[in-house]
C-alpha cells in the first residue's frame, strides 16, 4: 500500500501557562505548519523530516505510529513538516507539529477522527518523546480548533472555546526556550496566583489574565518583564510571555501595532517582531 496525505495546524499564544496547575488557555495564531506522510513498504522504518531545521524528530514520528497503532496498521513511512513558526520560542511550535502529522496520517489512510481524538494522540506522542511537561492539551486545542480556549491538562478536558478578533504582534528574541528544561518547582510556587488568572479567563477577561500570567511567569522562571511593561505603556491591555518564553504576545488593533512594534524594537533584544491574528478557523 503506497499513500500519501497532507495536514496542517496553526501556531498558538498563551493566556495561562498550564504548568502551575495543570489549567490552561490559549489562542491560536494564523501561523502555519504543513505535514506530509507517505506511507508504503518501501520504508524501513518510520522517518522523519524538520524542512530547514536539524532538529529532533521523533515528536511527529511518534505521532505517526500512534495514529497507525490506532487502526491497527503495520505500515511504514515518511513524515515531513514544514513552519512558519519559530521552534522553542514559545508559539507552539511542537503542539502544531503534531496536529498536522495526525491530520496528515489520517488522511494517508483514509480515516476519519474527531477533533478531540486527534488533539489527545498529539498529546499522548508529546508526552511520551518528553517535549511537553502537561501534555500541552491546551496548546493542542487552539492550535486545531481556532479561537481562544480553556481547558483542564489533567483531565484533558475543554471546558470553554470562544471566538475573538484581533491583531496579535509577537516579539520573538533569537533565544530559544525549549519546554523540557523548565524549573517546574519554581512555577508550582506561583500556583495560588496562576488561579486567580485562570478565573479571569473563565470570565472571558482574557487580556487580564494574559497580562497576570505573564508577570507571574516572568518571575518564575527568570525572564526580564520589560517587553510586557513596554506594550502596558503602549496603551495594550494584553500581553504575556508565550509558554514558557522567550516570546511574547500581545493582542492588538492597528492604531497600538506601530507603537508597540517600534517600542519593543527599542529595547535592542536580538530577535524580530512578527505581526499576525488570532485564528478562529477549526480545521476538523
Amino acid at each position: 500500500m503506497g499513500a500519501k496525505g497532507h495536514g496542517k495546524a496553526s501556531g498558538a499564544g498563551t493566556v495561562i501557562n498550564a504548568i502551575a496547575t495543570y489549567k490552561g488557555s490559549a489562542f491560536g495564531i494564523d501561523l502555519w505548519t504543513d505535514a506530509i506522510v507517505e506511507l508504503g513498504d518501501d520504508f524501513r522504518s518510520i522517518e522523519g523530516e524538520i524542512e530547514g531545521v536539524d532538529t529532533d524528530t521523533r515528536l511527529i514520528e511518534r505521532c505517526v505510529e500512534l495514529v497507525l497503532r490506532e487502526f491497527d496498521l503495520p505500515l511504514r513511512g515518511s513524515v515531513r513538516t514544514r513552519s512558519e513558526i519559530p521552534p522553542g520560542s514559545g508559539l507552539k511550535s511542537s503542539s502544531a507539529a503534531a496536529n498536522a502529522t495526525v491530520i496528515a496520517t489520517l488522511d494517508a489512510i483514509g480515516e476519519e477522527a474527531n477533533a478531540m481524538d486527534a488533539i489527545r494522540i498529539g498529546v499522548d506522542a508529546a508526552l511520551d518523546v518528553g517535549v511537553s511537561i502537561t501534555g500541552a492539551f491546551d496548546d493542542a486545542c487552539a492550535s486545531l480548533l481556532g479561537g481562544v480556549v480553556i481547558t483542564d491538562n489533567k483531565k484533558r478536558e475543554l471546558i470553554k472555546r470562544v471566538e475573538k478578533e484581533s491583531e496579535v504582534l509577537v516579539l520573538v528574541p533569537q533565544k530559544k526556550a525549549f519546554t523540557a528544561d523548565t524549573d517546574v518547582k519554581r512555577s508550582k510556587l506561583i500556583a495560588p496566583w496562576v488561579n486567580i488568572a485562570y478565573e479571569f479567563a473563565l470570565e472571558e477577561r482574557f487580556e487580564e489574565a494574559m497580562t497576570l500570567n505573564g508577570f507571574l511567569y516572568c518571575a518564575a522562571l527568570n525572564f526580564n518583564p520589560e517587553p510586557m511593561l513596554t506594550a502596558l505603556e503602549c496603551g495594550v491591555k494584553g500581553v504575556s510571555l508565550s509558554g514558557t518564553g522567550p516570546s511574547f504576545v500581545a493582542l492588538i488593533n492597528e492604531e497600538k501595532e506601530e507603537r508597540l512594534r517600534e517600542a519593543w524594537n527599542e529595547l535592542g533584544i536580538e530577535g524580530k517582531v512578527i505581526k499576525s491574528r488570532i485564528n478562529n478557523q477549526p480545521l476538523l
